[in-house]
């Protein structure tokens, strides 16, 4: 095995180039003086949280065997992982299973009013739909 694509670790040789001699500071903004890594800038109001939709919340026993499932539906603009999180997150809260289908989440047993309320957090506007 040849020993000459081996960079020395001992210290023997340095690098001869600069991975970083290309890169240009002339576009960075300097920092403020009393700013730390660690703690974020103070900001003067809250962003307001953008109108994200309409969305339905149903409760649905047909076709599940007499079992009560909430179902969120009429999603625009979001993708499949967004809705999997909403999901996650309603599960979390709810204490209950749920999943993703066609488009819709279900969330297992009668939980609108927890549904509405986290969904009201991620911006939608909920509205109870149905009977």
């Amino acid at each position: 095995m040849a020993d000459s694509k081996r960079i020395p670790t001992d210290g023997e040789r340095s690098l001869t180039q600069s991975p970083f001699a290309a890169l240009s500071s002339a576009n960075l903004q300097l920092a403020p003086e009393n700013a730390t890594v660690d703690s974020p800038q103070p900001t003067a109001a809250k962003p307001v949280k953008k109108n994200r939709g309409r969305v339905d919340i149903l409760r649905v026993k047909a076709g599940r065997g007499g079992k009560t499932v909430t179902v969120v539906k009429n999603f625009i603009g979001i993708g499949l992982p967004e809705k999997e999180q909403l999901a996650k997150a309603m599960q979390r809260a709810c204490g209950t299973g749920g999943t993703v289908k066609n488009g819709q989440i279900e969330i297992q047993g009668d939980k609108r009013a927890e549904v509405a309320r986290i969904l009201t957090e991620a911006g939608f506007q909920p509205v109870f739909a149905g009977g």
